[in-house]
């Protein structure tokens, strides 16, 4: 068994203090507080599509009015500045900007944004723009969503476009906020939008999302300033083992490496990790790969399995297949605010 628990405070409470330079702000979600779901060429995203479907949300809630940020944002400004907030992460509904996923962009859509940073910038609040909040366009789920390669690619496209609207205004930049949920809870479990159950799904929507914040970093950087700053926002896990006993420690290191690592590998150090069971298949030397299992206590469990010889990349190659290339995302990038090296246009996603 794992527990996740925090780890004890050393220092009297007396004794903690905020870094020089921390910044106090507050964050939202596009569909959480926007409203006006069908307004101004808006089309349904996939938790418009989720949260319409009787059983899936608490009281059939949904996103149509929600706080009606999309018409009273002077005034939820105004409430920020009273609350002395130096800045505000919002994000962009991307079938706003792009009704099908694809294509030229909504004026209108994009309007809304530039009002609203145009109104946090005379509030003196900063704006942080999240491209990618959970709402993937149901056009593009229809199509195949997150586990379709082509989906990081139209990610890219839509993350130019903003940047190319948004630049002048906005200096710090979020890719993806917590890709763990789209991948895990989206398509894993099926508790958030899209509400699917498909193991392979899973992993294949987890790669994706890594791809697809390679891809819109380089999008980017193509169109914003030098002095932009870059980000993705992980939720990540501080997972320790029960006890010292080899299957704990086994344990948690799996889920580390499912609930962290398949996102700060790519990421930080460009390769997955290795994920090892306790028995290796026999054919799996020199290779790391990854299936999915099933079974009737756990029929969205993975069985991951990698070379104790030899670090490569998640694969759903099986292991008699040859050992897959190196996969990479454009890097590095940045898991906190901060000032994002630029790279030549040479450093660029694997296509493997």
């Amino acid at each position: 068994m794992t527990a996740v628990r925090p780890e004890p405070t050393t220092r009297p409470a007396a004794d903690l203090s905020f870094p020089p330079g921390f910044v106090w702000g507050a964050a939202t979600a596009a569909y959480q507080v926007e409203g006006a779901a069908a307004e101004d060429g808006r089309t349904p995203s996939i938790w418009d599509t989720f949260s319409h479907t009787p059983g899936r949300v608490r009281n059939g809630d949904t996103g149509d009015i929600a706080a009606d940020h999309y018409h009273r944002y002077r005034d939820d400004v105004a409430l920020m500045k009273d609350l002395g907030l130096q800045a505000y992460r919002f994000s962009v509904s991307w079938s706003r900007v792009q009704p099908t996923g694809r294509g030229p962009a909504v004026e209108r859509g994009l309007d809304f944004y530039r009002r609203l940073t145009d109104e946090l910038l005379e509030a003196g609040i900063t704006p942080v723009a999240t491209l990618y909040h959970w709402d993937l366009p149901q056009e593009l789920e229809d199509a195949g969503g997150w586990p379709q390669r082509d989906t990081a690619q139209r990610f890219a496209e839509y993350a130019e476009t903003v940047g190319r609207a948004l630049g002048d205004r906005v200096g710090v930049w979020t890719t993806l906020n917590e890709p763990w949920c789209s991948a895990f809870l989206g398509y894993g479990s099926g508790v958030h939008a899209p509400g699917r159950t498909d193991p392979a799904a899973t992993l294949r929507a987890a790669h994706h999302l890594n791809l697809a914040h390679g891809r819109a970093v380089g999008a980017l950087r193509s169109v914003l300033p030098s002095t932009a700053q870059l980000s993705i926002t992980l939720n990540l896990h501080q997972v320790s083992p029960l006890t010292d006993a080899p299957g704990d420690v086994e344990a948690a290191r799996r889920i580390d490496a499912v609930g962290n690592r398949i996102f700060t590998g790519p990421i930080l150090d460009g390769a997955y990790p290795r994920t090892c069971s306790r028995t290796p298949p026999a054919s799996s030397t020199g290779t790391s790969w990854c299936a999915p299992a099933t079974s009737p206590r756990s029929p969205a469990r993975s069985t991951c399995w990698a070379s104790t010889t030899t670090r490569r990349p998640w694969s759903r190659t099986p292991p008699t297949a040859p050992a897959p290339p190196r996969t990479t995302v454009t890097g590095p990038a940045t898991t906190r605010l901060g000032p994002v090296p630029r790279t030549s246009p040479s450093t660029s996603p694997t296509t493997s």
